[in-house]
């Protein structure tokens, strides 16, 4: 058991969070260098030929230079095992961002110094906040110009609700960065511009009260400003508080530069100290605890084709309790039936490695014949209970859906279908028509594009997408009370159902769902489907 218990205590996992462009892909390639997981870091932007970073490894990611799904790393530091969950940035792309949070004990929130805090960090803040998990923030490119640090410290307080405390203060930024004050060992750390995508770089300790020294480093002005910002840090800024750190109220600030590996290793050691171990997670029974229990997990994401080879689809699950053995029997909860998880593997963006063992707090892949959805619980045989479920997003753009060539119908309904259990699209049908009429919602337009362009390369058909003026989706949440043919409606309403034949509304205009709800008294509607 102390083995077990071992085991689960040096587990971190947590999610990277940020806006597109904030260098959240590029911090990801950094920790996995310090790691020892890979030993170049790509770049995620280039010409086609360029190399490209580990955790984008879908054709579309590398041809845009985007994130358009989160991938899984694993590596060892200092004695830790560190899950990585690198999230897509893009608005368009949140809802596989929101679930792979489900997943996380705590997330780093990347803001780019130029420019503070944008939409998305707003959005996946909200997020963090309504799971209450810890947050971590780290603001990069201080190589390039940065906006105003205390005025940084304050949008993050006011945009987002929660109080700073700075762990290091910058000393300038762009062509006059010249290093952090490390708050905690009271010296300045100087900066120096180092090879892109090697970890060797020159960082030497000034003490502060080394003052010609200081000087000589960074020059008279600088250590006369950095000398008055510390005093007014230290009046102004909040104390360093682990509780409610871990309660994410307060987040530990750090500054640095990704891309030049500035402030990257510092960063990854104090997070390590301050974050939590894999924390107990809320079931139908209460709270079950990694270390007292058996092996359980859920799934927060399906993948198919990550081999085009082999046309496969990968559950990921993340294990909240207990140890998982390869070729263990587990109950499929939701499945209502016992079965062995065929090839367990630890995955590395796309390349993978079959697993003997696992343990709360570790993500694994395992091969899915089409049996998961996301949310599924899986526990040992003699267990029932489920884990809370992962909210469905509401869509807000549709379209209609065609396969241009009639003869590849069943490719078309296979591939739409495989990416649906994704959960990247959400797809419909109208009602009493089966799959011959089908309907697409997505969170984000961006999201059509890359149906499109799976479907073509990984399924080999060719659709068209009829845009559909639908903006407002609801989910009827007393079905069973419902009469649906009975229903009063509006000119803009449309019934559909899901895949689970759970039956739908759309709405043109917002005011008409509040119209519908007035006209058919006891009708219950929901903004949230689950999963």
């Amino acid at each position: 058991m102390a083995n077990l218990k071992e085991e689960i205590n040096r587990r971190r996992t947590f999610a990277i969070i940020s806006h597109p462009d904030a260098g959240k892909t590029t911090l990801t390639e950094k920790l996995l260098l310090y790691g020892g997981a890979i030993n170049l870091a790509g770049s995620v932007k280039g010409k086609a030929t360029a190399r490209h970073a580990v955790s984008d490894w879908m054709e579309i990611e590398k041809q845009r230079g985007i994130s358009v799904t989160s991938s899984v790393l694993q590596f060892e530091y200092d004695g830790y095992c560190i899950n990585i969950l690198d999230t897509p940035g893009h608005q368009d792309f949140s809802e596989d961002t929101y679930r792979t949070l489900m997943a996380a004990d705590s997330a780093v929130m990347v803001i780019d110094g130029g420019k503070g805090v944008e939409a998305q960090t707003r959005k996946l803040f909200k997020v963090c906040v309504m799971r209450r998990i810890p947050i971590f923030t780290f603001i990069n490119k201080m190589d390039r110009d940065a906006n105003d640090t205390f005025d940084l410290l304050d949008e993050i307080e006011k945009e987002l609700g929660i109080a700073t405390c700075p762990m290091n203060w910058p000393i300038g930024s762009g062509k006059s960065f010249k290093g952090v004050y490390d708050r905690e060992k009271a010296c300045v750390i100087t900066y120096s511009d180092t090879e892109k995508g090697t970890r060797e770089g020159e960082a030497t300790e000034i003490p502060l009260d080394q003052l010609d020294r200081l000087t000589g480093f960074v020059g008279e002005n600088l250590k006369d400003k950095l000398l008055e910002e510390i005093e007014l840090l230290d009046g102004a800024s909040a104390e360093f508080d682990l509780d409610k750190v871990r309660a994410g109220v307060l987040t530990p600030v750090f500054f640095g530069s990704a891309l030049t590996n500035f402030g990257v290793e510092d960063f990854l050691q104090h997070f390590l100290q301050m974050t939590t171990t894999p924390l107990p997670r809320r079931s139908d029974l209460g709270l079950i605890d990694p270390a007292e229990n058996g092996f359980s997990a859920f799934v927060f994401k399906i993948q198919a084709n990550m081999n085009k080879a082999h046309r496969d689809r990968i559950a990921f699950m993340r294990i909240c309790s207990g140890r998982f053995d390869a070729d263990m029997e587990v109950r499929h909860v939701q499945g209502g039936r016992m079965m062995r998880l065929s090839q367990p593997q630890q995955i590395m963006a796309n390349d993978r490695k079959i697993l003997e063992q696992a343990y709360a707090g570790d993500i694994i892949g395992v091969f899915d014949p089409g049996i998961f959805s996301i949310g599924d619980t899986l526990c040992m045989p003699k267990e029932q209970f489920q884990y809370e479920g992962i909210p469905t997003f509401a869509p807000e753009h549709f379209a209609r859906v065609r396969q241009v060539d009639t003869m590849k119908r069943k490719q078309f309904v296979k591939g739409i279908t495989q990416i649906a259990q994704e959960g990247a699209i959400q797809i419909f049908q109208e009602l009493n028509t089966g799959m011959e009429e089908i309907i697409v919602g997505v969170v984000g337009v961006l999201q059509f594009d890359v149906l499109k362009f799976r479907l073509e390369n990984e399924y080999n058909v060719d659709i068209r997408l009829e845009p559909l003026p639908y903006e407002h989706i609801r989910w009827i949440a007393n079905k069973e009370e419902v009469d649906l043919t009975k229903l009063v409606g509006t000119s803009d309403m449309k019934k559909i159902q899901d895949l689970k034949g759970n039956p739908l509304l759309l709405f043109v205009n917002s005011w008409s769902v509040g119209m519908v709800l007035d006209r058919n008294v006891g009708l219950v509607l929901s903004e949230f489907g689950n999963n």
